[in-house]
């Protein structure tokens, strides 16, 4: 026994040793996800193929790495986990354009086609086969094959120029195709190298869309005829995509975890490579220089393959400068609302009614007023007002209506939260984030959202009264609603914080309250709680409105194969309208007040118009490799968006002003107080023989704007160019908030000119545009 206890000592020591000498050992270098951008044209020739030189060059810097992806067509290069050291060294090396960190993107979440015109326009979208050889390709969440709409009822054999697939996965096989659905593809392996294999049970490692928005999309840009829609029997009538003969690809970049860039490059590459005619992104990720954004790359690449890609701008309105995917090789929707909309009032017990929204559909409350609380006191949590999981007291709230803000989580969420601290219903009130603009949701009790003025009365009348009461009043749909559109409060804004001489947004589309395809793998809210199953959903977001034009896009590509992406984003451009029929400029719903071309662009689509633009205002890739000139970028910068070698012209004076777009956004210097700057254009004449006259408007005196020549008279396809100069007599301390139009005969609205103070850019400078 004495020898036992003498060992464990021994043994104990030794085993403490051990974990302090384990404990001492450094950690494994944290290892994060790369994409590496290579000059293709710089290999080796001891290398037989490019591949091999990837790996080469990956070995020479880490032994255990593994290329992710490889790609040919969105960029030239690979993707790759790296340690922050091994990225550096592999950056130093000969051929290597630039190794870019990982970028985790989001998603910017039946009476469209009426609203603009569509329904009474057939014989001007023909349907002919070009209208069904148009591919729109959609990353997005995926596609639910089985909805309606992507029925392929009327539509002829898959075009011949279709080069892609339909791959097979989780629940997913490649009979889902069909010759509306022609391709679906999905890219998780960017996904699972940042977060871990993709898990089975919770969603689908295939195209199918387990989540709603990639089906939602997809068939607003593309969706077949699809009559009887609705949601629960709000916005019943016929649903139809805006190109509804063009065929649809799927591609699923987004999964639980995020859109991660790895995987969007993947699935641009493929889409190049299988020959789409347009591609819609609903998704966006902070702003960065377009040499390191990962979206602006691929895009660039689509564009050199005469694709058009068109973008969401994000949902970070209304404060400035929100805007995501601002590249001019992007066409940048913002989002305005319909003449739709879902009343629920909100009745109290003194006699007062205020209007509010809702796509609550279930269970009736009593006809009999219900007690009414707010939910900042029936909580103890200091953000109990914003009915937060968790948060509300069951006792205080059972059996009665509750109050809540908007803020910090969804609004179904919140919904939710009601719901099963046992309460019968909720008011949903607009904070100073979100004014008097109204979104509906297809709540799990029954609410009603209203705006900020309406809750700030609501609230006194709970903070006055000692047994307050309230009903809610559901009214189903109501269409002619006036003023619309209007630009939504969430629709991200101006100025282009990357090129301020680049207006965007470029245009905005229907983004509020639509309907369109869904999935049956989730609920209409979303919520894993919600059992509910529905063919079609009314969501909104720059989501939504992206799509919009996407189809339109399609729409005129099949009328105008000839045109250039550049071409077709003009005609929607210089055809989009900025004020209402009654004269009216287009309003703001943030403010209530006009909205500025930094809110809508050049304006409203209005796709009727934008087939017969008359001019429009054309770029080839060298037009964007001046402009990076101008940007004073690289030559290996260049290179990474362009995957070739291009030396700017040393003897050559690149100018951004020259970038031949539909819109002006001026910068003047400070210093002397005053200025000229000249903006150079080139228009093409898509239309017949005429004549164009420029106007000019300015609402600022201190801002003149002319043009040289003033009349330009042009045959059937002819070019001619034309010099806008803008001048300005302010003082540079001078705060300038100008804003003006320029027109070119009947037909062709130049431009919507804007202007801000650039102070906030750059200190050397100021700004109007």
């Amino acid at each position: 026994m004495a020898s036992i206890s003498t060992t464990l000592p021994l043994l104990l020591s030794l085993l403490l040793l051990l974990a302090r000498y384990d404990a001492a050992q450094p950690p494994e270098p944290e290892r994060g996800t790369y994409i590496v951008h290579v000059a293709k044209s710089e290999m080796p020739q001891s290398f037989e193929h490019h591949t091999v030189w990837y790996e080469s060059s990956l070995k020479s810097v880490s032994d255990s790495a593994k290329m992710i992806y490889t790609y040919d067509n969105a960029i030239h290069g690979y993707a790759t986990r790296l340690t922050v050291e091994e990225a550096r060294l592999l950056e130093s090396q000969t051929g290597i354009l630039a190794v870019l960190p990982e970028t985790r993107y989001e998603l910017h979440t039946t009476r469209t086609p009426q609203f603009l015109g569509l329904d009474k326009s057939a014989d001007m979208f023909p349907e002919s086969s070009s209208a069904s050889d148009v591919i729109v390709g959609v990353l997005d969440t995926g596609v639910w094959p089985e909805s309606k709409s992507f029925d392929d009822t009327g539509l002829g054999p898959v075009p011949s120029s279709w080069k892609g697939e339909c791959e097979t996965g989780t629940n997913f096989s490649a009979s889902n195709c069909n010759r509306k659905l022609i391709g679906a593809r999905f890219f998780a392996k960017g996904c699972e190298a940042m977060l871990g294999p993709i898990n089975e049970t919770e969603e689908s490692r295939s195209p199918r869309d387990d989540d709603g928005h990639g089906t939602h999309t997809a068939s607003t840009a593309a969706g077949s005829v699809v009559s009887g829609a609705s949601l629960f029997g709000y916005a019943s009538g016929t649903a139809r995509g805006m190109a509804t003969r063009a065929r649809v690809a799927a591609y699923k970049v987004c999964w639980k975890g995020g859109c991660f860039s790895s995987d969007i490059l993947a699935a641009i590459d493929s889409a190049i490579q299988d020959n789409v005619n347009v591609l819609s992104l609903s998704l966006g990720g902070g702003m960065a220089d377009y040499y390191r954004d990962s979206v602006a790359i691929g895009a660039f690449s689509a564009m050199e393959k005469g694709i058009l890609v068109s973008c969401s701008a994000g949902n970070a309105g209304p404060s400035p400068y929100s805007l995501s995917n601002v590249a001019p090789w992007i066409t940048t929707v913002g989002a305005g609302t319909l003449d739709r909309d879902f009343p629920a009032y909100v009745a109290l017990g003194n006699g007062l009614n205020f209007s509010g929204v809702s796509l609550y559909r279930g269970s009736a409350l009593p006809d009999s007023p219900l007690p009414f609380v707010y939910a900042g006191n029936a909580s103890n949590a200091t953000n109990g007002n914003l009915c937060v999981t968790g948060t509300l007291s069951p006792e205080k709230v059972a059996g009665k209506i509750v109050l809540c803000d908007r803020g910090l989580t969804a609004r179904v969420q919140k919904g939710s939260v009601v719901k099963s601290a046992g309460a019968l219903g909720m008011v949903l009130s607009n904070t100073a984030a979100n004014g008097e603009e109204l979104v509906a949701d297809a709540h799990l009790l029954p609410a009603s959202a209203v705006g900020e003025k309406a809750g700030d009365a609501i609230k006194k009348y709970l903070f006055s009264e000692a047994k307050p009461t309230v009903r809610i009043l559901f009214e189903g749909t109501k269409v002619g609603i006036q003023p619309s559109p209007v630009v939504a409060a969430f629709s991200s804004r101006g100025p282009n914080s990357i090129t301020p001489q680049i207006l965007k947004p470029d245009l905005i589309a229907p983004g509020v309250n639509i309907l369109a395809g869904w999935s049956k793998a989730v609920g209409p809210t979303g919520l894993p709680v919600d059992n509910r199953r529905v063919d079609f959903n009314i969501i909104s977001g720059t989501s939504m409105s992206c799509p919009h034009v996407s189809g339109l896009a399609a729409l005129i590509k099949s009328v105008h194969p000839e045109w250039s992406p550049a071409a077709v984003r003009s005609a929607l451009m210089t055809t989009a309208y900025t004020v209402y029929k009654t004269g009216e400029k287009l309003q703001d719903s943030a403010t209530g007040k006009p909205s500025t071309p930094f809110d809508h662009g050049a304006g409203h689509v209005d796709p009727v118009a934008a087939l017969n633009p008359g001019l429009v205002y054309d770029l080839t890739v060298d037009d964007y490799l001046g402009f990076l000139c101008a940007l004073n970028y690289s030559a290996s910068e260049i290179n990474t968006l362009a995957k070739r070698k291009f030396e700017c012209d040393a003897g050559k004076r690149y100018s951004v002003n020259d970038l031949n777009y539909p819109s002006f956004a001026v910068l003047f210097e400070s210093g002397s107080g005053s200025g000229v700057v000249k903006h150079s254009r080139t228009v093409t004449n898509v239309g017949p023989a005429g004549t164009y006259k420029a106007t000019v408007t300015s609402d600022a005196a201190s801002v003149k704007i002319s043009v040289e020549p003033e009349v330009l008279s042009l045959k059937e396809n002819e070019k001619k160019s034309f010099v806008v100069s803008f001048s300005s007599s302010g003082s540079t301390q001078e705060r300038v908030n100008a804003f003006g139009r320029t027109w070119l005969g009947p037909q062709s609205q130049l431009t919507g000119v804007d202007k801000f103070d650039q102070r906030f850019i750059t200190h050397s400078k100021r700004g109007v545009s």
